[in-house]
């Protein structure tokens, strides 16, 4: 507690959520450390533009470092006395990890061990991390459940989150440090990723190029709205669990330690040719499709069952496509000036 107010790490402060979930705690009068490695898996500039967004707001402090550089987490650890961290860094990206596999590893599995690390010896009172839908795999049963099993991830991406989640589990057991998973649903919304649908659908049509629809446009996605996701994270993050009590016919959710896992998505899987046809809508232009087949890696729907979220801490996503896309396109042609 600094000055009496709650001191918190954001990992991945220049990132999609990160920057607006810090913007959120900063609002409410927390204190924010945030750390990013600002690396160019996607422009620079954008994280930058993001960052600026926070530099300088009362309470508010970023110091530029990677993960898996344990010697400079350990001193950022001792230097903070935090109250909790939110740990939105990773090396994000499906199909980005066919290609350039260590970078997950180095980032989501290395990183996340020094993460953890640090708060059991710093005495962290929460952590609270991002997981993913892609732990579902090839899951067919809808909606995603979080007492469903995942054990079939089917990218490399996937498997380095449901490896987090294993990890936070062995940490919140052995060592009694409350963690909390969020497995997020494609998100979107302002400043959003350039590597997304969203945002590449956008850049094409604007531009007259042909946009690539994989799964000749049948795959379905739960897109959720980066202010339902931020929404979720603060609730989740003041929730700190605690040890459950294990009742005889327990199922393999209810583990005894201070662990929790939640889906957190809009509950409202839409498909791919209904996002293009709101994204025209939006734009006031047609877009010029190429229609592809599946990709490697990717899933054909996604869709979450928030029952645990909503019964834990009282929220539930319900920003509509239509919403949320003007709002996207909104902020997508005053940021770049078209």
């Amino acid at each position: 507690m600094t000055n009496g107010r709650k001191q918190i790490l954001v990992t991945g402060a220049a990132g999609f959520i990160g920057m607006q979930v810090a913007s959120k705690l900063l609002d409410r009068g927390d204190a924010v450390v945030g750390i990013d490695n600002l690396n160019d898996y996607y422009s620079p500039q954008l994280k930058q533009d993001r960052l600026a967004q926070l530099t300088g707001r009362d309470g508010f402090r970023f110091e530029k470092l990677s993960l898996d550089d344990r010697a400079s987490m350990e001193k950022l650890f001792e230097d903070h006395p935090f109250d909790s961290v939110i740990h939105l860094a990773a090396q994000a990206g499906v199909r980005y990890s066919l290609t350039n596999p260590h970078a997950y590893i180095d980032s989501n599995i290395v990183g996340f061990m020094n993460v953890l690390e640090c708060c059991r010896h710093q005495h962290v009172a929460h952590l609270t991390y991002a997981s993913s839908s892609s732990v579902y795999g090839a899951n067919r049963k809808t909606p995603f459940s979080v007492d469903d099993r995942v054990d079939h991830p089917v990218s490399l991406y996937a498997a380095t989150k449901k490896a987090n989640e294993l990890m936070a589990h062995t940490y919140s057991h052995l060592y009694q440090l409350p963690t909390t998973g969020l497995r997020f649903f494609t998100v979107y919304g302002p400043w959003g990723r350039p590597d997304m649908a969203m945002w590449l659908f956008t850049k094409a049509i604007l531009s007259g190029k042909p946009i690539d629809v994989f799964n000749h446009g049948k795959m379905q996605r739960d897109f959720t709205y980066v202010d339902d996701i931020v929404e979720g994270v603060l609730r989740t993050n003041d929730t700190i669990p605690t040890a459950q009590a294990i009742a005889a016919s327990a199922d393999d959710s209810q583990t005894g330690a201070p662990y929790r896992v939640y889906n957190i998505g809009n509950n409202q899987p839409v498909e791919l040719m209904h996002l293009i046809k709101t994204l025209e809508s939006a734009l006031g232009r047609k877009a010029e499709k190429n229609m592809l087949p599946m990709q490697p890696g990717d899933v054909p729907a996604t869709f979450a069952d928030i029952d645990a979220l909503q019964r834990d801490v009282g929220f539930r996503p319900s920003t509509p496509i239509e919403t949320g896309v003007w709002k996207f396109v909104e902020w997508y042609k005053a940021y770049h000036k078209c």
